[in-house]
C-alpha cells in the first residue's frame, strides 16, 4: 500500500491559491472584522486591518526583525516596504519557497524555531500566528536568547480556554493554541514583562463564519455530484470512496465530510474555545 496523501501539504497549496485569487495576496492569518460585513468580498480588508494593528505594536525605529513562523511572506514583505530588515524563520519547504518569491528581501531560514541558532542581535522577535505551533517551553525563552540588548517580543495568537478540554473528550474545535493559563505560569517564570496586552477575540471570529460558509458552498457541491453518482454510477461511486479512504484514512475522510456538511465551526464556537490575544512583551532590566 502506497503512502497516505498529504493533505495538509496539499490543503495549504490549495488555500494559498484560493486566498490569492480573492485577495491578490497570500495572507494566512485572521481577519480583524470590526466595522466589515462578514463576506467573501471583504476578507482582503479585514486581513489588512489586522496587519495594521499588529504593526501597531511595532517599537519605533528600523528593526531588525525575526518573523518566526512567517506563513508565505507577506507580512514580511510590508515589514520590508517599511524600512524594516528581516529574517523569516518557516518549517516547511512550500511555505520557504512563497516567502522567497514574496519577500525576495528577506532571508529566509527553513527550519524550526527550536532548532534555529542566532546570535542575540535581534530589536523584535515576531510571532504572528506562530505561537501555538512551538512548545510552550523554547517559545519564549528561544525568543529571549535571540533579541538584542532592548529588544522587545510581540506574540499575537490564539489561546485555548478552559472550556477546550481536547479532542478526545469533544472533538475537533476552531482555533488553537497552547492553553491559556500554563502561558501565563510560563510567562510568569521568565525575565519579560507585559508592555500592553488586548483581548482581539471578538474581532477576529468572524472570520471562522466566513471559512464556515466556504466549505459549506464545496460541501453542497459535493452532495449533489455524490447523489448523482449514486443514482447513476454505483459502482463508480463505491470505487471512488474506497480509493478516497485509503488515500486519506477513514478518520480524514469523516472529519472533512464533517467540515463541509456541518456548521459548528463558526465565530460562536470560536469565542468559548480560545482567546486571541497580542502581547507586547520587553526583557525585564535588573
Amino acid at each position: 500500500m502506497g503512502a497516505k496523501l498529504d493533505t495538509r501539504a496539499v490543503g495549504l497549496d490549495v488555500g494559498l491559491s484560493f486566498i490569492r485569487w480573492l485577495t491578490g495576496a497570500e495572507n494566512l492569518h485572521y481577519g480583524l472584522w470590526t466595522g466589515l460585513d462578514v463576506t467573501a468580498a471583504n476578507l482582503g480588508a479585514a486581513q489588512a486591518a489586522y496587519t495594521e494593528k499588529l504593526f501597531r505594536l511595532l517599537p519605533e525605529g528600523r528593526l531588525r526583525i525575526l518573523d518566526i513562523g512567517g506563513g508565505a511572506g507577506e507580512t514580511a514583505k510590508k515589514l520590508l516596504a517599511l524600512g524594516h530588515a528581516v529574517d523569516i524563520v518557516v518549517p516547511s519547504a512550500f511555505l520557504a519557497e512563497r516567502c522567497r518569491a514574496n519577500a525576495p528581501g528577506a532571508v529566509v531560514h527553513q527550519t524550526t524555531f527550536e532548532a534555529f541558532r542566532t546570535e542575540p542581535r535581534f530589536d523584535l522577535c515576531l510571532f504572528s500566528e506562530s505561537f501555538q505551533y512551538i512548545p510552550l517551553d523554547r517559545g519564549l525563552a528561544g525568543a529571549l536568547a535571540a533579541l538584542a540588548p532592548g529588544g522587545e517580543i510581540v506574540v499575537a495568537d490564539c489561546f485555548r480556554t478552559e472550556a477546550y478540554r481536547g479532542r478526545t473528550a469533544h472533538g475537533p474545535k476552531p482555533g488553537g493554541g497552547h492553553p491559556l493559563e500554563r502561558f501565563r505560569q510560563t510567562l510568569a517564570g521568565l525575565p519579560l514583562d507585559i508592555v500592553s496586552e488586548e483581548d482581539i477575540t471578538d474581532a477576529v471570529a468572524p472570520s471562522l463564519d466566513l471559512e464556515q460558509g466556504f466549505f459549506n458552498v464545496i460541501g453542497h457541491g459535493v452532495t449533489r455530484i455524490d447523489a448523482e453518482l449514486a443514482a447513476r454510477k454505483p459502482a463508480a461511486r463505491w470505487m471512488a470512496g474506497r480509493l478516497l479512504r485509503l488515500a486519506m484514512g477513514r478518520r480524514r475522510v469523516e472529519n472533512l465530510g464533517a467540515r463541509l456538511q456541518k456548521a459548528d465551526r463558526n465565530a460562536d464556537a470560536f469565542r468559548l474555545y480560545n482567546r486571541y490575544l497580542m502581547l507586547r512583551l520587553r526583557p525585564r532590566t535588573v
